[in-house]
């Protein structure tokens, strides 16, 4: 299957993501002098702006691409909370399971640009005991509903090993495509998963490695091989960065691909949108070369936009057709 087909039957996919809501807010400014109070910078404020993080960040790629979305998660009660609502309704993903409650806050996270770099990141949250999400015939009735089911977990709390394992197994049980973006903090049992996106420092941590000493080559053979055994995926695709993405199956790398960023200004998302394109392109039957390829190229897209970022189709399409397929 061509990536471009594969493209195109994204508009048929229905997806459901269970994961960690954020809301992103960026200040953007110019700093011209130092505060007299404190040697610090004085920002100079010159537009704000807001955007979804985390596991709504996944579901608006989804949406982008032009999936039917449905998102599960916990907000709070609150502006913020209403606020994300109403992105992710605009942009047409259902947001009938983001239970809200004044108990928590929405998690919210503040960054300060001046010129493009971040001086500062702000964070509002509860404890992780406030977002948990429990198992109910909505949820259950949502997985048997789509095509593919992606958990967005950023530790702080919707996703605990008794909800994960329940889902897992009636996804399973249906015969769904089921990714994981995890965090190894979490120490989650993900046995039989159908895909684990991981990043190179993460692909560390679960393979209980240690980071490569200045000048080493990063291990990918025996990081695979350990993961495998560890934690048995069906697939490992790892994020290397300026490396490009690697392949794994069955504790062997099967291939690497090159990175398709051109410049890179800014990561944050882009692990969202890695795995929203290859869980999307594996629900529409490509195998994990191709759905790698679609991936590569959506993240190399959305590095070179400051801020957490979508992948245009138009412009993915345009990725595509510049670089020949391989076999």
């Amino acid at each position: 299957m061509k990536s471009i087909k594969i493209l195109e039957a994204f508009s048929s996919l229905r997806v459901l993501v269970v994961g960690d809501l954020m809301f992103d807010h960026y200040i953007w400014g110019d700093v011209q002098r130092i505060s007299p109070e404190a040697p610090v910078p004085v920002v100079h404020c010159q537009r704000e702006t807001h955007t979804a993080g985390g596991g709504a960040n996944v579901a608006l790629n989804l949406a982008s691409l032009g999936a039917t979305v449905r998102l599960a998660g916990a907000i709070g009660a609150d502006a913020a909370g209403e606020r994300l609502v109403e992105l992710l309704q605009g942009a047409g993903v259902d947001t009938a399971l983001c239970l809200a409650d004044a108990k928590r806050p929405t998690i919210l996270k503040t960054r300060v640009l001046a010129r493009t770099q971040q001086l500062c990141r702000i964070d509002y949250e509860g404890a992780a005991s406030a977002y948990t999400l429990e198992s109910n015939p909505e949820l259950l009735a949502a997985i048997e509903g789509s095509d593919a089911v992606i958990f967005s977990d950023y530790a702080k709390g919707v996703i605990s090993q008794g909800l994960f394992s329940e889902l897992l197994a009636h996804a399973r049980r249906h015969g769904k495509v089921v990714s994981l973006d995890p965090k190894p903090s979490r120490h989650l049992d993900f046995h039989g998963v159908g895909l684990i996106t991981p990043n190179r420092h993460e692909a560390l941590e679960l393979a209980g490695l240690p980071e490569p000493d200045h000048g080493e080559a990063y291990p990918l053979a025996e990081v695979c091989r350990l993961i495998f055994e560890r934690h048995g995926p069906e697939l490992l695709i790892i994020t290397l960065g300026a490396d490009g993405m690697a392949i794994c199956r069955g504790g062997a790398v099967e291939r690497t691909l090159s990175t398709e960023a051109r410049e890179v200004f800014d990561v944050s998302g882009a692990g969202d949108t890695v795995i929203a394109t290859l869980t999307a392109a594996l629900a529409a039957g490509a195998s994990a070369v191709e759905a790698a390829r679609l991936a590569n190229h959506a993240a190399g897209i959305v590095v070179s936009k400051i801020g957490t970022a979508r992948v245009d189709p138009e412009e993915l399409r345009a990725s595509l057709n510049s670089s020949p397929e391989e076999d």
